[in-house]
C-alpha cells in the first residue's frame, strides 16, 4: 500500500508520497536497527531508546521522500543532540551513516543502476578508500611484539571515521541536484551558527545548547568563516541588510575567536588564512604589494605563536619524531587505524613510558594509512582546489560562484587546521567521534561543490 500525505502550513503545501518499495524498504532497516540497539545494550536500555526508535522511524518515512532533509539532520544533530553511545558514537555518526546508507540502497534496490558521476576529485577518494580497506587488514599483523595492539572496536571506530567522512563526500555529490537543496544546507549553517555567535558576544549560555564537541571544533569557526565571507565577498545578489548581517558575523566570530579564545590557535589561525585567501583572490593586485608585508607578519606570527607556547610545540616535535620512526615498520600503508598509540609506550618521549598520539593529522595519517594514504588525502584537496578554482570563473554571479570561492579557501584554511591537529578525519584517541560532529563539514561541503559541477555541465562550464 502506497502512503501520500499532504501537509499545509500557512501557504505552503508539502506533499509525501511513499511508495510500497520503499515501504519494504523502511521496514527492513528498522528492523535491523531495533534488533541491533536490543542486542547491543541490552534488555535495562530497551525502554530509554523507544522513543528514539519511534522518532527513527518518523524520520526515515521522511526522508524516504525527502532524503535531502537528512543534511539539516546532520548539521542540527551535530550541535544539539547530546545522545552518545559506547565510544562516543552519537547522533551525528547515524545520521551520516543513514544518509549514505539510503542513497546506496536506493541506487542497487530501487533504481537498481549504481553510477557514480564522473568528477576529479571523486577518483583520489576511491583510491584513499581502498587504501584504508588495505591499512585496516594491515592492522590485524602484531608490528611490534613487546606492544599491544589496539582493540578491535578502537580499530574499527577510526575505519568507520574514515569511510563516514569519505562516504558523505560522495553521497552529497550524488544527492544535491538542485543549487536550491545546497543553499539550504549553508544558510541552515549559517544561521544556527550565528546564535552560537551572538550567543558568546552578549554572554548568553549558548553553551548549555550547543555541544561541545561541535563548537570546539576548528572546522566549526574554519567553514563559518569561510561560507559567511565568501557570500559578503562575492554574492552581488545578496540584499545590503544582509551582508550587513554576515559582515557583523564575521567580525563577531573573529572577536570571539582571537580576543577571548587567543589561546586557542586552532580556533582563528585557519579562519585568518580564510579571510586572506578569500581578500587576495578579490584583490589580485595588492597581493603582489602585500607579499613582503605578509611575509614578516608571517614570519613574526609564527615566532610569537612558537615563543608563547614553547613546551607544547616541543612536545608535538617530540611527538610527530617518534611516531614517524613507529611508521617505518610499514611506511606505504601504514600500522592500521589506532594501532600506534599503543606502540608508543616502547618509545620514552622525555624520559616517559606512556601513550600519546601526534596531534598532527598529517602525522596520523602517515602511521595509520601509510605515505600512500597520506598522498591520497592530499591529492582530494587538490582536486577540490582545482575544480573550485576552475567553477569560479565560469558559474553565474550569485550563490554558486560565492560557494566556489569559499571551497576553496576553505580548503586551505582546513589544510592549516590539519597541521595544527587532526580536526579533519578525528583520531580515535584525541578528537575522536565527539569531533565527528564537526569534522564532517568540509566533506559536505566538497561534495557539494562536486554537485554544482554537475548541475553546471554542459551549460556554463563548456562554454
Amino acid at each position: 500500500m502506497d502512503i501520500d500525505i499532504s501537509l499545509k502550513f500557512f501557504s505552503y503545501e508539502w506533499k509525501i508520497f511513499i511508495d510500497k518499495k520503499w515501504m519494504q524498504f523502511a521496514i527492513v532497516i528498522i528492523t535491523i536497527f531495533a534488533t541491533t540497539i536490543v542486542s547491543y545494550w541490552g534488555s535495562t536500555r530497551i525502554l530509554l531508546l523507544i522513543p528514539l526508535m519511534l522518532g527513527g522511524i518518523a524520520f526515515v518515512l521522511v526522508l524516504l521522500n525527502k532524503i535531502n532533509i537528512g543534511y539539516i539532520l546532520v548539521l542540527l544533530s551535530g550541535m544539539f543532540i547530546s545522545f552518545e553511545g559506547p565510544g562516543h558514537v552519537n547522533a551525528t555518526v547515524i545520521a551520516v551513516a543513514m544518509l549514505i546508507g539510503l542513497w546506496f540502497l536506493d541506487m542497487l534496490v530501487i533504481k537498481r543502476d549504481f553510477q557514480i558521476i564522473k568528477s576529479r576529485p571523486l577518483l583520489p577518494v576511491v583510491i584513499f578508500l581502498v587504501c584504508s580497506v588495505i591499512s585496516f587488514v594491515m592492522g590485524q599483523i602484531p608490528w611490534f611484539v613487546f606492544a599491544n595492539q589496539a582493540p578491535l572496536d578502537a580499530q574499527i571506530g577510526g575505519f568507520t571515521i574514515f569511510v563516514l567522512s569519505l562516504g558523505i563526500m560522495i553521497t552529497t555529490a550524488h544527492l544535491i541536484q538542485d543549487i536550491k537543496w545546497l543553499e539550504i544546507i549553508v544558510w541552515t549553517f549559517i544561521g544556527f551558527g550565528s546564535i552560537y555567535i551572538f550567543g558568546r558576544i552578549f554572554y548568553l549560555p549558548v553553551d548549555r545548547f550547543f555541544q561541545r564537541g561541535f563548537s570546539a571544533s576548528s572546522m566549526f569557526w574554519t567553514w563559518l568563516i569561510a561560507l559567511s565571507f565568501g557570500q559578503l565577498v562575492y554574492n552581488r545578489r545578496l540584499k545590503k541588510s544582509l551582508k550587513g548581517f554576515l559582515l557583523i558575523l564575521v567580525l563577531a566570530t573573529l572577536y570571539i575567536a582571537i580576543i577571548q579564545g587567543y589561546d586557542w590557535k586552532s580556533g582563528w589561525l585557519p579562519p585568518l588564512v580564510v579571510i586572506a585567501v578569500i581578500l587576495g583572490l578579490r584583490y589580485p593586485r595588492l597581493v603582489i604589494l602585500a607579499i613582503p608585508i605578509a611575509l614578516i607578519v608571517a614570519g613574526t606570527l609564527v615566532s610569537i605563536l612558537i615563543l608563547s607556547d614553547e613546551y607544547s610545540w616541543g612536545t608535538r616535535i617530540d611527538a610527530w619524531l617518534i611516531v614517524l620512526e613507529i611508521s617505518r615498520a610499514n611506511p606505504l600503508f601504514g600500522l592500521g587505524f589506532s594501532n600506534y598509540y599503543w606502540y608508543t609506550p616502547l618509545f620514552p618521549i622525555r624520559g616517559w613510558y606512556v601513550n600519546f598520539n601526534s596531534h598532527s593529522q598529517y602525522v596520523d595519517l602517515i602511521a595509520q594509512v601509510g605515505l600512500l594514504g597520506l598522498v591520497s588525502f592530499l591529492w582530494i584537496f587538490i582536486e577540490v582546489g582545482r575544480l573550485s578554482w576552475r567553477l569560479k570563473n565560469h558559474l553565474p554571479d550569485g550563490f554558486a560562484r560565492s560557494y566556489a570561492y569559499s571551497v576553496l579557501a576553505g580548503v586551505i584554511g582546513t589544510l592549516v587546521a590539519a597541521f595544527l591537529v587532526d580536526w579533519v578525519l578525528p583520531f580515535v584517541y584525541n578528537i575522536g567521534f565527539i569531533g565527528f560532529r564537526a569534522s564532517i563539514l568540509p566533506w559536505i561541503f566538497f561534495g557539494g561543490l562536486i554537485s554544482i559541477e554537475q548541475i553546471y555541465k554542459g551549460t556554463i562550464i563548456n562554454k
